[in-house]
């Protein structure tokens, strides 16, 4: 028996051994197991432990390439390891055990995931184990580049937003400097870039984004690092030694960089872009929370046209909303929103005319959500489109479920607002047409109500659209009259039918003769034009009486009712109409 004693080794440590013929034909057991171990294509072995001494039984030629030693020599690190996980496997008595080697090769780390495992007891023989090796660097440079690519953005080069915040955790991990030291997240947002890829092309978009990913690169200190976070959107981590002043220093190389305009084709481009920052108070801040300050400021940025800093506050507002826009795409999924109707009453007798659907929204998470609030995340989030359309089927059907209540079409029509998102981004008068269609009411029963700053946003789509409504026998409201932009002209040329004066005229109008006399103009504008006038925030029985005296045709407010439920709306109606019949 050949014997080779393993180097380097304390005296107590396992000598490990070669049995005769372990790679050759052998006349009893090992000829067999020689075989089979031939068989395998990838390395393998079998060993026994006795005494101390761990004994190659049989090997493959796999084996004896990856795991025996070419030349003498001292041996490598791998190749002492693979021996010390089998020892323990073998003296704690365990079936079988796995792990990874890691052999250096001649083109780089190679892999094997190796396992031992404990054989079936032979006559004659001592306990006997099989180690295995599977080579598994392919899949390891496979895993690499996968990473590589999931933490990188493809087109710039740049780390991506995963790929960003494991970038700030390494710098944070080791970065050197008193506990005192900050750093900051400088997110930068360009603007105008969609018309670019609408008058361009994306190819042009592509290169516009290569271009400002190397410029920004160019104004980056030693230690920063640049990622793209987002379709246009950058941002920059910066370790600070003078907190605000080195953050503003940034911004401004930011802008030098970005002062000059980029080629694109025969195009001169000037790149603008909204800039908002996040300064952390010490090392041991969150990465991610200061990233999603950084981005609620520069959404501030984009509105103000100024560099923005975090201020406390600012991302709970921005962590509101986006609740508020998750809690709402639930409620319009699961129909946890409701309306409620706000009389409508006719001045001179008193009698209601119609009601004013409102959206109202009560979350069991959120509690009560005013409607300012969602209706804004809804414009802001595109939800307006299906909130928009759900307030018109809903309020359809409510009014034809009174009717049948009623056994007769109610002489009452309800009133639904649009909202200029929708306006530019739905098709209404379709809607509209369903919702009448599907309720079976008709059209003179369900006013459409729309803000003046919707017609000024795009005139020619508002005419075309309310002279749609017109052709469905639609009434058409314009809302907040006085708060807008409106003009004679386009009154007068627009199929406008009743104008709301808004409440902020209304409601303090004895008190303040200004208010006073913009009522009355517009009473009197209305009467030339042929339009009936309806005032908003009623809210006691003088102003109510003055409004009737100044020959006003219709209210609402509170004086003489709150929004309700359909049900109470009804009833409401209903106590009404049987007081005026008697």
């Amino acid at each position: 028996m050949e014997s080779t004693s393993m180097r380097d080794r304390p005296n107590d440590m396992p000598k490990i051994e070669l049995l005769p013929g372990a790679d050759d034909a052998h006349p009893v057991h090992h000829v067999s197991m020689s075989d089979w171990l031939a068989a395998l294509p990838h390395p393998a072995s079998t060993f026994s432990f006795d005494n101390n001494v761990l004994s190659i039984v049989a090997l493959n030629a796999s084996f004896r390439k990856y795991f025996t030693p070419a030349a003498p020599g001292p041996e490598r690190p791998h190749a002492m390891e693979w021996r010390d996980r089998i020892v323990q496997c073998m003296q704690s008595e365990c079936d079988a055990d796995s792990f990874e080697l890691r052999r250096e090769g001649i083109l780089g780390p190679e892999y094997f995931y190796c396992t031992v495992g404990k054989l079936p007891k032979l006559e004659g023989l001592p306990n006997l184990f099989l180690f295995t090796a599977l080579d598994r660097t392919s899949d390891r440079s496979i895993v690499k580049n996968l990473r590589r690519e999931l933490l990188s953005d493809g087109l710039t080069a740049l780390p991506n937003r995963t790929g960003f915040g494991e970038e700030i955790d390494d710098r944070l991990a080791n970065m050197p400097g008193p506990e005192n030291s900050q750093f900051a997240i400088i997110a930068i947002d360009l603007s105008r870039f969609s018309r670019v890829n609408e008058s361009l092309g994306p190819m042009a978009g592509d290169e516009l984004l290569i271009t400002v990913a190397k410029r920004l690169k160019s104004s980056l200190r030693q230690g920063d690092v640049l990622a793209r976070i987002g379709g246009n959107d950058f941002a920059i981590f910066a370790r600070l030694n003078n907190g605000l002043s080195d953050a503003l220093h940034i911004v401004q190389r930011i802008r030098d960089a970005l002062s000059y305009p980029i080629r694109l084709s025969d195009l001169q481009i000037r790149v603008d872009c909204a800039i908002g920052c996040a300064i952390s108070t010490s090392l041991s801040e969150d990465p991610d929370d200061m990233v999603r300050k950084a981005q609620a400021a520069v959404k501030i940025a984009k509105r103000s046209g100024k560099v923005e800093i975090y201020r406390n506050g600012v991302l709970k507002e921005a962590q509101r909303r986006f609740s508020v826009e998750s809690r709402l795409r639930d409620a319009l999924a699961q129909g946890g929103l409701t309306l409620a109707f706000q009389p409508l009453i006719h001045l001179q007798t008193g009698e209601i005319t119609g009601f004013e659907a409102l959206a109202r929204w009560n979350d069991v998470e959120l509690g009560h959500v005013s409607p300012g609030e969602f209706i804004a995340v809804a414009e802001e989030s595109g939800l307006i489109t299906p909130l928009g359309r759900w307030a018109a089927y809903e309020a359809a059907q409510a009014l034809s479920r009174w009717d049948a209540k009623f056994g007769q079409a109610l002489p009452v029509g309800v009133n639904v607002n649009l909202s200029p998102i929708q306006m530019a981004r739905d098709d209404v008068a379709s809607m509209f047409e369903e919702a009448l269609r599907y309720s079976g009411i008709s059209g003179n029963r369900m006013t459409a109500e729309l803000t003046e700053s919707a017609i000024v946003a795009d005139p020619e789509k508002a005419r075309k659209l309310l002279f749609a409504l017109k052709d469905l026998r639609m009434p058409i409201a314009m809302d907040d009259f006085g708060t807008g932009y409106s003009n004679l002209a386009s009154l007068h040329s627009l199929p406008i039918d009743i104008l709301k004066i808004d409440r902020s005229f209304v409601t303090n109008m004895l008190d303040d003769r200004d208010k006073e006399v913009m009522v009355k103009t517009i009473l009197s504008l209305a009467e030339s034009l042929g339009l009936r006038v309806t005032a908003e925030g009623i809210e006691t029985q003088e102003l109510a009486h003055a409004l009737q005296n100044l020959g006003c045709w219709q209210g609402q407010g509170y004086y003489f009712a709150r929004p309700m439920a359909e049900a109470e709306a009804f009833d409401y109606w209903r106590a009404r109409w049987n007081f005026e019949t008697v």
